[in-house]
């Protein structure tokens, strides 16, 4: 017999098992987070079809709910809160009331005392500028030998600041309209402080009584006091004051004397900057309109300014 015929025959048997489905745990979560999101989207719904009273009912309840049920008071025990224990009855109108159900509340302003309240703070605004040009001056050691040539004063159209001439320490070239060293120091220093408020501003020039050779045909007082004005006014923006600040500049030549009792005083020749309150402000910028007046024969007259040239400058006697 052959080695091949005394081997004993082995059969393999494969048992095929199916696969699990892995347990049944993810259902569970998956039901969990279903019914959480159901119960917010219901939540939203209810938040949203809710009255604002009643929305504010349900926060004081939740508020103060045991407090009120033990010590008693408004709402504990009352019959006509749906909710016992306090907090206010949901089933009130609070918060939907027709416009016209309840009294309008008439405020009254009075008028005089709104505006005296405005000109004390418009003051008091003033007074802190005036003091910060103040306090600006004094810092300045190049500005302290002119500081008594630097007049400030509050008048009825806002704070003023005059820079007037001394017998030796002159704030212009005589009879022209070139500024002195120190002059624009102390005007770049004044312009660094008028941006702190919002208020317009206007200057003016003045001279003395002292008139030109050729008195008041060619240039005069009248057109130096306006260059000078002007060159100021350059020198304020130069120091930072911004240039829409500026709603008038004039030259009022000798017209409005410092010192009337001495015309030819030193003292006359001057630059006025004035920081203008409200009701300065408005006057200067209704001022100039076009009057219309009534001739004899029914005719209505305008008024109307020629151009008119000037001649170069001539020196003083």
């Amino acid at each position: 017999m052959s080695n091949d015929e005394r081997r004993p025959i082995v059969i393999k048997r494969i048992k095929k098992v199916a696969p699990g489905h892995h347990g049944g745990a993810w259902k569970i979560a998956y039901a969990d987070f279903v019914t959480a999101m159901m119960a917010f989207f219901l939540l939203m719904w209810l938040l949203g079809s809710t009255t604002k009273g009643d929305l504010m009912g349900i926060a004081e309840y939740f508020k103060t709910p045991l407090k009120v049920a033990l010590a008693g008071g408004s709402g504990s025990g009352d019959s006509s809160s749906v909710v016992k224990g306090g907090g206010k009855d949901l089933t009130r109108s609070e918060g939907q009331v027709k416009q016209g159900e309840l009294p309008t509340v008439k405020k009254t302003i009075n008028l005089k005392a709104a505006q005296e309240e405005f000109l004390r703070k418009e003051r008091e605004q003033l007074l802190a500028l005036k003091s910060s040009i103040e306090q600006a001056i004094d810092a300045n050691a190049k500005l302290q030998p002119f500081k008594k040539q630097i007049l400030l004063d509050i008048t009825s159209e806002g704070l003023r600041i005059q820079i007037v001439d001394e017998l030796n320490r002159p704030m212009f070239q005589s009879g022209r309209a070139e500024l002195e060293p120190h002059t624009r120091e102390i005007l770049h220093e004044i312009g660094k402080t008028l941006n702190q408020m919002p208020n317009k501003v206007s200057l003016s020039g003045h001279t003395d009584a002292q008139a030109y050779s050729s008195g008041g045909k060619g240039y005069s007082n009248w057109e130096l006091s306006a260059d000078r004005a002007n060159a100021s006014r350059r020198e304020l923006v130069v120091g930072g004051m911004s240039e829409d600040k500026i709603v008038r500049v004039v030259g009022l030549s000798s017209a409005v004397l410092f010192d009337k009792n001495d015309p030819l005083n030193p003292i006359n020749r001057r630059i006025s900057i004035i920081v203008m309150n409200k009701k300065a402000e408005e006057s200067a910028r209704n001022d100039g309109g076009t009057v219309e007046m009534e001739a004899g024969n029914g005719n209505a007259v305008k008024p109307a300014l020629d151009g008119v040239a000037i001649p170069p400058p001539e020196a003083k006697n």
